[in-house]
């Protein structure tokens, strides 16, 4: 398990920007005072499955709508050859405690804090 550490893109004029490969199981750590692009590559043949998932997510509640359970963390696809972004703060629910990113080894990622 590996930690991923955010890039920070509030930087003036090009900068180095970091690429982590996946592993079984990495953290990231979820800032709700900055805004959170979480990028994510796949370059093999086949889709792959990363899932986003808080420790501390159990349920939350919105009007008409209360008890909702995150607990199984946020699924996002990634096609073969195809890169997907995800801004955090739209899928804060499911980033309460750390943040695992589970399921998808080989996937490459990068946190941008902008």
């Amino acid at each position: 398990m590996a930690a991923i550490t955010s890039i920070d893109a509030s930087q003036l004029g090009s900068f180095a920007a970091a690429i982590t490969t996946l592993s079984a199981d990495d953290t990231i750590t979820f800032n709700s005072g900055k805004k959170q692009l979480l990028v994510l590559r796949n370059t093999t043949g086949g889709s792959l499955t990363v899932t986003v998932d808080g420790s501390a997510g159990t349920t939350i509640n919105f009007p008409g709508a209360p008890g909702i359970s995150v607990a199984a963390g946020y699924a996002i696809v990634v096609g073969a050859g195809l890169s997907v972004a995800v801004v955090l703060s739209t899928i804060s629910a499911y980033c309460q405690g750390v943040v695992h990113l589970t399921g998808a080894s080989t996937l490459t990622a990068q946190l941008f804090d902008i």
